[in-house]
């Protein structure tokens, strides 16, 4: 099987490797699979897998990755256009939390206690 890469020139299938692209929402998640280059960033595959279209108003321009957990920001692991992929990687794309989890446990417990 031959397949495009992202410059459009011709790939064997030995030339590529299986990738996922997840992101979740509370209501709503999805892991694409596909096979992307040898030599594809993490944030190519992101492109590559239209995810973006599949989540319309969500910005993944400057999302947070990371790959099983492990974030793509340059310390622990490369930035999102530096880590190069490896098979059956999976690509998590993270958003923002709404608020802070400690501040959300802290209004938790003085619900809790005007309730009483």
């Amino acid at each position: 099987m031959v397949k495009a890469d992202h410059s459009g020139s011709a790939v064997s299938q030995e030339e590529t490797i299986k990738v996922e692209v997840a992101f979740a929402l509370p209501q709503r998640q999805m892991i694409i699979s596909l096979n992307v280059i040898k030599d594809c960033t993490a944030l190519e595959a992101v492109k590559q897998s239209a995810i973006d279209k599949k989540f319309p108003g969500v910005d993944f321009t400057d999302a947070a990755m990371g790959i099983f957990s492990r974030p793509l920001n340059g310390i622990d692991l490369p930035k999102p256009e530096e880590y190069v992929l490896k098979e059956n990687d999976r690509v998590e794309i993270y958003r923002s939390l709404l608020k802070d989890p400690k501040q959300a446990r802290l209004d938790r417990v003085q619900k809790k206690r005007s309730g009483k």
